[in-house]
């Protein structure tokens, strides 16, 4: 009955390998589940999101396209590679716009990534707001965005800067109605749209 069992368990999830994922499993696995990141070589599957979710990565993507400059692009949800061991995807990323090279592609690699963004949902909790802001800042990421969802149902965005010798985020400012920052460029964005969306 075990190996039964066993069998069919394998026939419908992937067994990881004895030292974990790599990124390139990751991008080569068949059918594994959509935004599905790796993280300390470990498949993470995420579940289904929130409306909150889905706006808010909507209002900003849309904030950050009206002024993003030429040099950079906005993508949502693409994988970022950390490292061999690290590939995930955050919300909204800005990225160099020669990375942008294929609209076939499926990642970007660290170095090619400005800001990351993550809007924080109930099963990733723990991750949005300690494990991966952690990671990308020890990838070097410059700009680090984490976004809640207030007690109003309207986005809160804290906003952090890599400090480039320890390699740790430090916070730039909490923005509630309208998020308005210099870097990594001139944004302007109305919290408050996210009602028309």
């Amino acid at each position: 009955m075990g190996a039964l069992m066993s069998a069919e368990i394998s026939q419908h999830w992937p067994v990881p390998p004895r030292e974990g994922y790599t990124v390139d499993d990751l991008l080569t696995l068949p059918d594994l589940p959509p935004h599905t990141e790796l993280i300390d070589g470990s498949l993470v599957f995420v579940s289904p999101q929130r409306d909150f979710h889905s706006i808010a990565i909507d209002l900003l993507v849309n904030g950050l396209r009206s002024t993003v400059p030429p040099e950079l692009k906005v993508r949502r949800e693409m994988t970022v590679v950390l490292d061999k061991r690290n590939g995930p995807e955050p919300d909204v990323s800005v990225v160099r716009a020669a990375a942008a090279r294929s609209r076939e592609q499926t990642y970007f690699q660290v170095r090619d990534v400005l800001l990351a963004v993550e809007v924080v949902s109930p099963d990733s909790e723990a991750r949005d707001t300690d494990t991966k802001p952690h990671k990308y800042a020890g990838a070097g990421i410059p700009y680090f965005w984490r976004v809640e969802m207030a007690g109003d149902e309207q986005p809160v965005v804290h906003v952090f800067e890599l400090d480039k010798e320890s390699r740790v985020y430090v916070p730039g400012g909490t923005f509630r109605d309208r998020l308005k920052v210099s870097v990594p460029f001139g944004i302007d964005i109305d919290l408050a749209e996210i009602d028309k969306l």
